[in-house]
C-alpha cells in the first residue's frame, strides 16, 4: 500500500476538521469516505480530495446546492 491512510489525528493535522467533528459526520452520513478496521479510522488521501473537489463551488449562490 503506498499511500498513507490519515487518522483523523492526522487530517486535522493537515488542515481538515475536528476529529469530534469528523465523528460527528460519520454518524450523519457526511463527510469523506473512510475506512474502519476494528475499532480504527482512517481516511485516505484520494478520498478526502474527492471530498473536497466536491465541494468546489463557483459561487456563494452554488454552495447551497452541495
Amino acid at each position: 500500500m503506498s499511500d498513507h491512510l490519515l487518522t483523523p489525528e492526522e487530517f486535522h493535522r493537515a488542515g481538515g476538521p475536528t476529529p469530534k467533528t469528523l465523528a460527528n459526520w460519520r454518524v450523519l452520513g457526511k463527510g469523506p469516505k473512510f475506512i474502519k478496521v476494528g475499532r480504527l479510522i482512517r481516511y485516505h488521501p484520494a478520498d478526502i480530495a474527492s471530498y473536497i473537489d466536491g465541494r468546489r463551488v463557483q459561487s456563494t449562490s452554488d454552495y447551497r446546492r452541495i
